[in-house]
């Protein structure tokens, strides 16, 4: 019982409202805030009868899964812990057309007070992420294209989802019970980001929610050559100015899963020539060193004393000069650990602009677009040229499947691949 109202008249022992007083309080309201206390009063009446919460309004239910691919609610809704998101708005329209009546593509916009953001179904694709800088002006952080028909062209997987399996397989082969599975070659004597059709380049079902974008697909027993039929969701969710990324999976027999967005950023906006005047962090005591091919060697290499020790902020332009690196295209080893951490931190000092990155996964693919050569068209005309911009791909180790003493990488039957990537912007 609340102090000074324990001598209310009709107040009844064990509650925390009595009547008298929460009538007289209520003209006194706000209409959000009488709506939010009818909400609470509304919990606390059925709590007590012991009713189910599937009566509750759908602001504090989670909603149940149907069998297959239904769409379900990312699982920080917790129907026993409501929670009250900034305000997002979720709108969707058509983006384009497949060839050949193969589909529509639809593009789900996010938009909360701080960020606007832009997914479409053919890849789970972000093409636009628009960010305020500290005098309050937005810009596209992004490369992409503004056109469906941009994402057909040959490309460096711009704002996609990659799968089966992210990064490179070594000679695009690996044995599982004994069995040995090959894969398309398509870098090089490796195997990339999947193969040669992708999870970027095929069309998602999506599900909309009430503050984000759920997308599902299921990717047919040897598909690019893995085993098994895999069930796959990808969720983006806005939470003021975080975007959170969560993925999962389940298998019909054991298989390889690695999953990632590629999106590709850069903090002065896309279009910008280079990325040199970006200060970079990120929270890792050991790299991948790779071969000529990017294929790590094996060796886990700690980072002290090297151009790879990235763990207190350094100017991106500076520090490649300084050590005669080329860019970066490396695997940085993080905690081991499922539950969130830490990953990275890139700040942009002309704009204020701040992206940070947490993750549950064991490693991070920093690179820093060396392969871009300014032949692709992008959004606004800008054209793309070597270093404009960096990826940041939380993911496992790559060709973890090859390297047994590497974070595991085998999904099986029965199991859940469940990982999550929180991206947050602010200004400093």
């Amino acid at each position: 019982m609340q102090p000074g109202l324990a001598k209310e008249k009709n107040c009844k022992p064990g509650w925390k409202f009595c009547l008298p007083v929460t009538l007289r309080r209520w003209n006194g309201l706000e209409r959000p805030q009488r709506i939010f206390f009818a909400g609470v009063v509304t919990l606390l009446i059925l709590a007590r009868k012991g009713r189910s919460l599937s009566h509750v309004p759908p602001l504090f239910q989670e909603t149940s899964v149907a069998p297959g691919l239904a769409a379900e609610v990312p699982r920080a809704w917790n129907s026993s812990t409501p929670r009250a998101f900034p305000m997002v708005s979720v709108t969707r329209a058509v983006f384009g057309d497949l060839p050949l009546g193969a589909g529509t593509v639809e593009k789900f916009q996010l938009q909360s007070d701080l960020l606007k953001v832009d997914i479409i179904s053919w890849g789970c694709t972000i093409t636009a992420l628009e960010v305020k800088d500290r005098q309050g002006r937005a810009s596209d952080v992004v490369l992409g294209f503004a056109e469906l028909e941009g994402y057909f062209q040959k490309q460096p997987y711009f704002g996609a989802v990659v799968g089966r399996v992210a990064n490179r397989i070594a000679k695009g082969t690996f044995t599982l019970d004994g069995k040995e599975y090959k894969l398309p070659i398509n870098n090089g004597p490796n195997s990339l980001h999947g193969g040669v059709r992708g999870f970027d380049k095929v069309l998602w079902t999506p599900q909309v929610l009430s503050n984000g974008v759920q997308f599902s697909r299921v990717s047919p027993d040897g598909e690019e050559g893995y085993p098994g039929e895999l069930k796959v969701w990808v969720t983006y969710t806005l939470d003021g100015g975080e975007l959170v990324v969560n993925y999962r999976a389940q298998a019909s027999q054991t298989t390889p899963v690695n999953l990632t967005n590629h999106s590709y950023f850069n903090l002065a906006g896309q279009g910008s020539p280079n990325i040199y005047d970006h200060e970079v962090t990120i929270e890792a005591d050991a790299f991948l060193p790779v071969d000529e091919t990017l294929i790590p060697t094996g060796e886990v290499a700690p980072v002290q004393g090297t151009a790879f020790d990235l763990r207190k902020p350094v100017e991106l332009g500076k520090h490649l000069q300084e050590f005669h690196l080329g860019g970066f295209d490396h695997n940085f080893c993080l905690k081991r650990s499922k539950e969130k951490h830490f990953c990275a931190r890139v700040h942009h000092a002309g704009s204020g602009r701040v992206l940070e990155v947490y993750t549950t996964q064991p490693g991070v693919q920093f690179y820093t677009g060396n392969f871009l050569d300014g032949t692709l068209k992008g959004k606004s005309g800008a054209v793309y040229p070597k270093h404009s911009g960096f990826c940041l791909e939380t993911q496992n180790w790559p060709d973890a499947v090859n390297q047994p003493h590497f974070p595991p990488v085998l999904l099986r039957p029965g199991d859940e691949y469940d990982h999550t990537t929180w991206f947050k912007f602010s200004v400093a």
